[in-house]
């Protein structure tokens, strides 16, 4: 290899334009099939730029139906719109996934403000304070988006209670929240008042269709990839599959992203129908791995029960099985049991998730059960619980566990 390392892979890359516009991250100057969407989310925040408070906005929907784009977009034209000196109209882009407390969230404002505060170690109320006194300071109307807004109240809902009040402590700014949320019951946990102020507008995002989906990839395809590398059947069949998923138009993006990557590795100049479905086995391993190594402690030593139990020959394992088989794995990793109630939640859980798969079967007399399977490879399966540190434990030290439903 006289050109180094990367010299022959870079000849290779001859399929795409652009890759970065079929990710996630990327916010398009054009979203396809979200105009009502665009108007009705513009016409609730244009007060901001009359130096009014617009209502708070709370955007529902499932993965991949835009509602990320359309409010990034949206803050974006806001602050373009303001930017002719008008008026100080500011959109701050918040996500609850990564920045999750309350403490982490203040601190972030106060921050996108000027202010200098350090991510641990003040006072809450006085980060709160450091936010007040930027936003009157600077008689600014800000817009902020909570994206995930869910993940932020797993935690109490103090902080949304506080965001909800800040403009009764403001003099001369404003602040409008924009929650955006999968879950369309996250609310029904929140205090009435965080509730009924949050909630003051709603904008509901229904899953795109195969030929809305199709629009999508064929307006980001003609960015991302270079003139007639893509066959013809390739962004029917991506949009197929993500209608399939929900319409799901991030899913879609990645299918047709990936789908490229893989033709590009093995030299293609063309991405084909069959580099499409080698991309959806390989993000559909991906999307498993990434689901079993994020779960909750708790939730893969329940997992791994199942495993073992299966992994000794027992059949049809029960709820009841798998109960007795975390009981006794739960000290081998210093952790105190869940109730058989909670177990069964999370057994539910996983089941939600595609990780397991239940049959509620009847037992005569003796009433109703589940039966439990593995949705996945054990051997993968093992791998992945065990590749987490706080399981160390685990290895080689279940010979001793035995099932007593055997």
């Amino acid at each position: 290899m006289s050109g180094g390392l990367f010299a022959d892979l870079l000849k290779k890359g001859e399929i795409f334009a652009c890759r970065d516009v079929l990710r996630s991250s990327y916010t398009p100057s054009e979203l396809p099939h979200r105009e009502d969407q665009i108007n009705g989310m513009a016409s609730i925040l244009v007060p901001a730029l009359r130096g009014e408070t617009p209502s708070n906005v709370l955007i529902y929907g499932k993965t991949g139906t835009g509602k990320t784009a359309v409010a990034k977009y949206v803050g974006s034209e806001l602050e373009a719109a303001g930017g002719d000196g008008s008026s100080k109209c500011s959109f701050i882009y918040i996500n609850c996934e990564v920045i999750d407390t309350q403490y982490r969230v203040l601190a972030h404002l106060a921050r996108c403000f000027g202010r200098e505060v350090p991510m641990t170690g003040w006072p809450t109320d006085q980060v709160y304070e450091e936010v007040r006194k930027s936003l009157d300071e600077d008689h600014r109307m800000v817009v902020m988006v909570l994206d995930e807004v869910d993940k932020l109240t797993r935690k109490g809902d103090d902080i949304l209670y506080n965001l909800t009040r800040i403009n009764s402590d403001l003099d001369q700014a404003g602040v409008s929240l924009i929650g955006i949320s999968n879950d369309l019951k996250f609310t029904d946990f929140l205090d009435p008042r965080v509730k009924s102020s949050l909630g003051e507008d709603e904008i509901i995002f229904p899953p795109y269709n195969a030929e809305q989906i199709s629009d999508i990839l064929q307006q980001r395809a003609s960015m991302a990839f270079k003139p007639s590398v893509l066959a013809e059947d390739v962004i029917p069949l991506c949009s197929a599959l993500a209608a399939q998923e929900h319409g799901d138009a991030r899913r879609a993006l990645d299918l047709l992203r990936v789908s490229g990557e893989l033709a590009e590795r093995v030299g293609s100049d063309r991405v084909t129908e069959d580099h499409v479905r080698s991309a959806r086995a390989k993000i559909e391993r991906d999307r498993v791995r990434e689901v079993v190594m994020t779960l909750p402690t708790q939730s893969k030593l329940v997992l791994y029960s199942v495993l073992l139990l299966e992994e000794q020959g027992i059949k049809n394992v029960t709820t009841g099985a798998v109960y007795g088989m975390y009981k006794q794995l739960c000290p081998l990793v210093d952790l105190d049991y869940l109730t058989h109630r909670r177990i069964a939640d999370l057994i539910a859980e996983l089941d939600m998730l595609g990780i397991i798969h239940t049959v509620v079967v009847s037992k005569g007399r003796y009433g109703r059960t589940k039966e439990i399977s593995l949705s996945i490879s054990l051997a993968k399966l093992k791998a992945m619980i065990l590749d987490d540190y706080r399981l160390k434990d685990l290895i080689g030290g279940t010979s001793s566990v035995q099932s007593r439903w055997g």
